[in-house]
């Protein structure tokens, strides 16, 4: 996921140029838009850091974590200098909305990482609180670093709506098919463990669709899977059950949702590879 925020907002510059009234950008205010994509890349590794302190980490993407290698401690400031360097760059793009807007992607990474800590008993409000904590760890950065670019970019707000959207639907449906190679895909691919989101005691899309069908695993996940072999056998639950195709489908619905939206701009190259873009996400492996 490293490069996919950086990938998303050089498209977008593009993009949003097409559309009717909003004109060719100049060399300044696309070099502002490009800030954008590396302000949202150090906003993502600074979260990354943080989060493989909280859940104990040991790798990422195939290597020793931070907090593995030096300390929680120097973890913690390591990831507090990164988002320190993105404030920074942030503040120096001068457009008041652009910071509001991303700095709206900081209070929702930490306010979904406080939904993420918590749990529904209602069963009915569980999917509800996964979704919004997803929006919130995920699809925010994704959908405001899209909607920052474009307001750099063009005047309308109808355009900025649209790739708000845009990108809220493609980062939702990349974290349902993150959440699906949960379960699918080897540790060697993922470059993390695999179940790690059951380990950490996480009910996801495929844990959840899996529970429609075997309401035993309330239990499990009401106690976050802390009891011995509730991590095993929930994930033979959701392999028995739909829960991963369901998830998969959930995540085509999100996708074909951003192909709609993005849509509404005139027919260029940019907006064909966003397009493309949101096919990638259903199609990868890792």
């Amino acid at each position: 996921m490293s490069s996919f925020h950086k990938m998303i907002a050089e498209k977008v510059i593009g993009g949003v140029s097409v559309k009717k009234h909003c004109f060719l950008l100049t060399r300044n205010v696309q070099a502002s838009q490009r800030a954008i994509a590396l302000i949202a890349e150090m906003i993502h590794t600074a979260s990354l850091v943080h989060d493989d302190v909280i859940d104990d980490a040991s790798s990422r993407r195939g290597k020793h974590t931070v907090n593995k290698i030096w300390g929680e401690k120097k973890a913690v400031l390591a990831g507090d200098l990164i988002l320190s360097a993105a404030s920074i760059a942030l503040a120096r793009i001068g457009n008041t909305t652009v910071v509001s807007i991303l700095t709206q992607v900081i209070e929702d990474l930490v306010r979904g990482e406080f939904l993420q800590l918590g749990s529904k008993e209602n069963e009915n409000e569980r999917f509800a609180h996964y979704l919004e904590k997803t929006f919130k760890k995920t699809a925010s950065l994704i959908a405001n670093s899209c909607k920052a670019v474009s307001v750099l970019g063009c005047p309308d707000p109808v355009v900025h709506e649209i790739a708000y959207q845009y990108g809220k639907n493609v980062g939702l449906a990349f974290q349902l098919i993150d959440d699906v190679l949960d379960f699918t895909s080897c540790s060697d691919r993922m470059g993390k463990p695999t179940s790690a989101d059951l380990k950490l005691g996480l009910a996801t899309g495929p844990v959840l669709f899996a529970c429609q069908q075997f309401p035993e695993m309330n239990a499990m996940i009401m106690r976050r899977f802390s009891s011995p072999g509730d991590v095993d056998r929930a994930r033979q639950y959701v392999l028995q059950s739909d829960g991963v195709q369901q998830t998969t489908y959930l995540a085509q619905r999100y996708c074909r949702e951003a192909v709609r939206e993005i849509s509404k701009l005139r027919p260029s190259p940019e907006r064909d590879a966003l397009i493309q873009l949101s096919e990638i996400v259903l199609t990868r492996d890792k």
